[in-house]
């Protein structure tokens, strides 16, 4: 862990793994790669490494790889807007970008762990397993699961393992706007003294899983079994009732859910994370419920920028 690449590494997920390998491996020598366009500098202050402002598919930043030596690399980057619908712009960015990480890790004999997504399954109304996944519902989703047949035949060169990131949210996710997670946009609207708005009658689950968990679980990620994809949730789905009830808890109010009709034909009123072959191949178990993780970011982290 002397050589570090992050990718995406000014995002909501990378920027809180970049600087919490700086804080473990002060030492290190931590790289970012990240072309800013849905993150900002301000989620990096206080990072002491050098930055590389490219865009992960533009071949022409790969030369600073020239003569270097690299141990691993944490491939974050990615379009994450599922409301996008260039299909050609999301699968050369997505994928030919990872074809990349895949190829210089390669070559130099580096673990890559990335970001894999619980989009990759589509809908389904129980326990998602990995098998489960290659019937994603937009071209998001898809472009991960062309990803994860991508990884695998580099599984006989190199450690590669894919994390399937369920329903992320906590700090230093201001800045992906309207990406931003339900939990975070509902508690700027009760914050505010409005009514959570949120679609009828509230039972709709999600696998929701607070950030310092899935930065947990993606640095011992390389310490895996074997190369392989894993789901990457708490395990148990949550009522978006009950998400409202723990943000009342966190911000002292009482408001009351305001219902309106989905519009969504395609919606998603399930989800939730089987965790067991993660367990199995890293021994990892979440330290957050997601009523504490609502808690903990709320009371600590909600506002700052």
């Amino acid at each position: 862990m002397k050589n570090i690449l992050v990718t995406g590494g000014s995002g909501f997920i990378g920027s809180n793994i970049a600087l919490e390998l700086q804080t473990r491996y002060p030492e290190a020598s931590i790289t970012v790669l990240e072309d800013f366009r849905s993150s900002c500098f301000k989620n990096l202050l206080g990072f002491k490494g050098d930055l590389l402002a490219y865009d992960c598919a533009d071949k022409s930043w790969m030369s600073w790889a020239k003569g270097r030596k690299l141990d691993i690399i944490y491939h974050m980057a990615s379009i994450t807007d599922t409301t996008l619908l260039d299909e050609q712009k999301m699968m050369y960015d997505n994928v030919e970008g990872f074809r990349n990480i895949l190829d210089l890790a390669a070559e130099k004999k580096a673990a890559v762990v990335y970001a894999s997504s619980a989009a990759t399954y589509g809908s389904i109304d129980r326990p998602i397993k990995e098998s489960d996944a290659g019937n994603p519902n937009n071209i998001y989703g898809y472009s991960k699961w062309i990803m994860d047949q991508l990884g695998r035949t580099y599984y006989n060169k190199i450690k590669v393992v894919g994390l399937r990131f369920f329903n992320v949210f906590g700090p230093r996710e201001y800045y992906k706007g309207h990406a931003a997670s339900m939990i975070y946009q509902l508690a700027l609207q009760m914050q505010t003294g409005k009514r959570p708005r949120i679609f009828k009658w509230g039972e709709q689950k999600r696998d929701h899983i607070y950030v310092k968990d899935v930065v947990e679980a993606t640095l011992m990620a390389h310490k895996s079994k074997e190369s392989t994809v894993m789901n990457l949730g708490t395990g148990q789905a949550t009522s978006f009732n009950e998400i409202v009830d723990a943000l009342n808890e966190a911000l002292g109010t009482h408001h009351k859910p305001d219902y309106f009709d989905n519009p969504y034909p395609f919606y998603q009123n399930f989800t939730q994370a089987d965790m067991s072959h993660h367990e199995k191949m890293t021994g990892f178990r979440c330290r957050f419920t997601t009523r504490e993780g609502i808690l903990d970011y709320v009371r600590n982290d909600l506002l700052k920028k």
